[in-house]
C-alpha cells in the first residue's frame, strides 16, 4: 500500500528494558524491590540500573558479549536482568546448585566475560575458574555481591582480590547511554536447561520474546497494576518465568527472599500482603505440609502460578484449602518458561472439588504470546484425535519460543523441524482443546505392550494419606519388558507403611498393569528447580536389576 513507511516513529525493537523506564516514570515513588530492611524505589531502581549497566562496560563488554551470574534471589539478581541488556549484554543466570566441575564447563560453553557471585557461592566459582585456566587463558572477572543481612556477625567476609557489587556500582554513570537492542531478535537471556534427561542445552531469548512472554505472565497470572510479588520460583530458572521483567511491567512490588521455607513464604505474605508468587509443585507441597505452627492466615488473595513438573491434584486441592487460588502453567526453558495455563471455565465451578483440582491439573491451552499449541505425531505431523485419550507430541510454534541451542545447531534443527518446536513431552488432547501432559517421551514405561503414564501413576500414589512425595520410572522385567518402580518419600511418622500398602493401594484405584511392582522408600533426588531427576532413578531401577519376583516385598 502507498504512503507507509516504517521508521523510528512507528517502530521501536521491543525490550523489557523499557518496562523498567515506564515504571521509574509512572510508579517512580512506589517500591519496587524489598529485601529485609533494604528498600528501593522504582526511581531509585532505574539509576541503580543504569549505573551498574555503564560499570560493566569497563570490561570491554561489546553487544552480545556474556555477563554471568550464580545469586539466590536478592535484589542484584533483580537487577542484573535490567542492567545487563542495558550495557548490549546477554545475562546468563547460573543455577546455584552447579559444582566447580559443572560450572566450568558452562562458562567455557558460554564463553562469559565477568560472573557475577554472591558471597555464598565464590569457592564455587574459585574452583570453577581452576579448572576452566587448565584448557583456557581467558578467565571471567569476579564481581563479588556481599549481603549484610545474611553474612553471619563477626565475619571477616570481604572483596579481597575480588570487585565488590556494590562499590562497583557507585562507580558507575547515572546518565549512562542505554544501548538498546539493535534488532528485537537480538539475544538477552543465556540459559541452560536443567539436565534432568540430558546434558544442560544453552537455550537463547531474545529481546522480543522476552518482552511478549512477560505480558503474557502477567495475563497468566491475573496481575493488576502493583501486584505485590514474592520471590519464591528462583531468578535463574527461565528468569523467573519471565516476572523478573512482568512484575516492572505493572509496577508492581518484588519481595526478595534468599532461603524458601514455609515459614518466611507464610511470614513474607503476612508482613507484605503479598498478591502473588510462583514455584514448583515441590514447593507447594512443602506449603502444605508445614508445620501447624508455621502456617499463618492469609490477609488477602494470594494467586499462585505452579508449573515446573505436572502438579499432583491432591496438592492444588490442599493449597486451594489454605486460601490460595491455584493456576497451572506449563512450558519449558526452550518457551521462556510458561506457554499454556489452564483457564479456568465458570461452569466448572459446579463440580464436585476432586473433578475441579483434575481439570485444574491440566497443562490447558496457549497463553496470548504463542501462535499455536497442539498435540501431534511426530512421525505423521498431524493432530491426534481431541479424544483426551490418543498420544502425541506438544508441539509449539509462537513469538515466545527461544531462537535455539547456542553452539548446537544439529540440536536447534532437531528441535524445530517441520516449523514446530518439539517439546519431547506425550499428551493428549480434549475436545474443548485443552492438552493434558501424560510424560516425558523418556519416561513413559511400555509394559507388556501397554503405555504406562508416570504421571497418572504418581498421582494416585500423592493421594495416599503418608506419601509426602513420589516419582515413578521403568524398571527392568524378565517378562514384562519393564514395569513400574516408585521412589517415595514418606511424611514423618509414618514408618509403618510397607512397599505392599503402596502397592495395593495403587491397584485399588488403577489398572492392576499400571501399579508399581517394586517400591524404595528414600528421598528424591531435585534439581533447584523443584524438579524430581528421574534418570538417576532410572539408573537405580536398573541396577537393581530385572524384576523376577511378582508378589511385593519390603525392600
Amino acid at each position: 500500500m502507498e504512503g507507509l513507511v516504517r521508521c523510528s516513529a512507528n517502530y521501536v525493537p521491543l525490550t523489557p528494558i523499557s518496562f523498567l523506564e515506564r515504571s521509574a516514570l509512572v510508579y517512580g515513588d512506589q517500591t519496587s524491590v524489598v529485601y529485609g530492611n533494604i528498600k528501593y524505589t522504582w526511581r531509585e531502581t532505574l539509576i541503580r540500573c543504569t549505573k551498574l549497566a555503564s560499570a560493566i562496560t569497563q570490561f570491554a563488554i561489546c553487544y552480545g558479549d556474556v555477563v554471568a551470574a550464580l545469586i539466590p534471589n536478592i535484589p542484584a539478581m533483580y537487577e542484573l536482568h535490567f542492567a545487563v541488556p542495558m550495557a548490549g549484554a546477554v545475562l546468563c543466570a547460573f543455577n546455584i546448585r552447579l559444582d566447580s566441575a559443572m560450572l566450568s564447563v558452562l562458562l567455557k560453553h558460554s564463553k562469559a566475560k565477568v560472573i557475577f557471585v554472591d558471597y555464598q557461592f565464590l569457592d564455587v566459582v574459585h574452583g570453577a575458574l581452576h579448572i576452566l585456566s587448565k584448557s583456557s587463558s581467558s578467565l571471567p572477572q569476579i564481581i563479588l555481591v556481599l549481603d549484610e543481612q545474611s553474612i553471619p556477625v563477626g565475619s571477616e567476609m570481604s572483596p579481597s582480590r575480588n570487585l565488590e557489587y556494590e562499590n562497583l556500582l557507585a562507580a558507575g554513570n547515572p546518565e549512562f547511554e542505554i544501548r538498546r537492542p539493535k534488532d528485537e531478535l537480538d539475544p538477552i537471556a543465556l540459559n541452560y536447561t536443567s539436565g534432568t534427561t540430558s546434558s544442560p542445552k544453552g537455550v537463547v531469548y531474545s529481546h522480543r520474546g522476552a518482552y511478549l512472554n512477560s505480558l503474557a505472565t502477567v495475563l497468566v497470572n491475573e496481575m493488576l497494576s502493583r501486584p505485590v510479588y514474592l520471590w519464591i520460583v528462583p531468578m535463574f530458572h527461565c528468569n523467573g518465568w519471565c516476572f523478573t521483567w512482568g512484575v516492572a511491567a505493572q509496577g508492581g512490588t518484588n519481595i526478595c527472599l534468599r532461603n524458601v521455607i514455609a515459614k518466611d513464604i507464610f511470614s513474607s505474605i503476612a508482613e507484605h500482603k503479598v498478591t502473588h508468587m510462583s514455584g514448583a509443585p515441590a514447593v507447594l507441597n512443602m506449603i502444605i505440609n508445614s508445620p501447624v505452627d508455621e502456617k499463618k492466615p492469609l490477609p488477602n488473595k494470594v494467586v499462585v502460578v505452579t508449573g515446573g513438573a505436572p502438579p499432583p491434584p491432591q496438592v492444588i486441592f490442599k493449597m486451594e484449602e489454605l486460601g490460595f487460588a491455584v493456576i497451572h502453567g506449563y512450558g519449558l526453558t526452550e518457551t521462556y518458561g510458561p506457554a499454556t495455563v489452564c483457564v479456568w471455565k465458570p461452569e466448572w465451578d459446579a463440580l464436585p472439588p476432586n473433578e475441579r483440582t483434575k481439570i485444574k491439573a491440566r497443562q490447558g491451552v496457549l497463553h496470548t504470546g504463542l501462535e499455536e499449541v497442539d498435540i501431534k505425531d511426530p512421525g505423521t505431523m498431524k493432530s491426534v484425535p481431541a479424544d483426551g485419550k490418543t498420544m502425541g507430541e506438544v508441539m509449539i510454534r509462537g513469538n515466545t519460543v527461544m531462537n535455539g541451542y547456542l553452539r548446537d545447531q544439529k540440536a536447534t534443527e532437531e528441535a524445530f523441524k517441520d516449523g514446530w518446536f518439539h517439546s519431547g513431552d506425550l499428551g493428549v488432547k480434549y475436545p474443548d482443546g485443552y492438552i493434558e501432559l501424560k510424560d516425558r517421551s523418556k519416561d513413559i514405561i511400555i509394559s507388556g505392550g501397554e503405555n504406562i503414564s508416570t504421571i497418572e501413576v504418581e498421582s494416585v500414589i500423592f493421594s495416599h494419606p503418608a506419601v509426602l512425595d513420589a516419582a515413578v520410572v521403568g524398571r527392568p522385567d524378565d517378562h514384562w519388558g519393564e514395569t513400574p518402580c516408585a521412589f517415595i518419600k514418606l511424611k514423618d511418622g509414618c514408618v509403618n507403611v510397607t512397599d505392599a500398602d503402596i502397592i495395593n493401594f495403587c491397584r485399588d484405584h488403577l489398572p492392576h498393569y499400571m501399579a508399581p511392582r517394586s517400591v524404595v522408600f528414600v528421598d528424591l533426588p531435585k534439581t533447584s528447580t523443584g524438579k524430581t531427576q528421574k534418570f538417576i532413578l532410572r539408573e537405580k531401577a536398573k541396577a537393581m536389576g530385572s524384576l523376577i519376583h511378582k508378589k511385593p516385598s519390603k525392600l
